[in-house]
């Protein structure tokens, strides 16, 4: 019962923008059909292809969404933290998946039953506004990453890629380093550029004394230089 109680609890704290929309009958009604799993670093939560059937919703953790490209090149599309949701928009719009998703690190993840949102959305206006919110959101993020790679060189690519991580995870307690440790590949695929450029342009960053690194640690040293970068493009 206790654990049960911890449950729910966790539930409405961590998702409480969509449990402000419904009454107390349906957050009662959404708590038992709700599922909580928790996915390995690395692992892959729905691929390309696949016939979409839940709403995802980050709870703890770091998770990417990408395209495979040509030649086996995949390109970061957008980084989900907590707490976001995922995954529902193929659903909607009647698709299978056009993307992928996988986690960066071990991830707690919400998940319902697609078909159950639907019903949320016919019967309650204010979850179907809060729906609507969220896609008009991640529209507006995908026209300004549109324009970013495909208008901005290679280091204004990196350094709105290094400010966004910041935004997106924040630092750790010394108040530098970005709170996720990323591969050079995942880097690169999020900027658009090969593992290459994304490791000479580091090391231009670095000798600049933009940043520091420290294996997959980044450390931001003048964040002011890296978003007049990024802009610049």
């Amino acid at each position: 019962m206790g654990k049960e109680l911890d449950t729910v609890h966790y539930l409405r704290y961590s998702m409480s923008n969509l449990f402000s929309c419904l009454s107390e009958e349906e957050q009662e009604r959404l708590e038992k059909v709700i599922t909580i799993e928790t996915y390995k670093k690395h692992q892959v939560i729905y691929q390309e292809g696949d016939q979409p059937s839940e709403l995802f919703c980050l709870l703890e953790g770091k998770v990417k969404v990408y395209k495979q490209g040509a030649g086996g090149r995949n390109q970061t599309m957008k980084l989900i933290k907590p707490v976001e949701y995922f995954g529902y928009r193929p659903f909607l719009t009647d698709q299978y998946c056009i993307m992928s998703a996988a986690t960066l690190e071990e991830s707690v993840i919400a998940q319902l039953h697609l078909p159950y949102l639907v019903s949320l959305i016919q019967s309650n206006s204010r979850v179907a506004w809060f729906f609507i919110q969220q896609l008009a959101l991640e529209l507006g993020k995908a026209d300004e990453r549109t324009v970013s790679l495909t208008q901005k060189h290679i280091c204004g690519r990196l350094a709105e890629a290094l400010i966004s991580l910041k935004e997106s995870y924040g630092l750790e307690e010394d108040g530098c380093t970005l709170s996720i440790y990323i591969s050079r590949e995942d880097l690169a695929n999020l900027s658009n550029m090969t593992t290459s450029n994304a490791i000479r342009t580091l090391s231009a960053f670095s000798s600049d004394k933009l940043i520091a690194t420290d294996g997959r640690k980044i450390k931001i040293i003048n964040e002011k230089e890296l978003l007049r970068i990024s802009k610049l493009g």
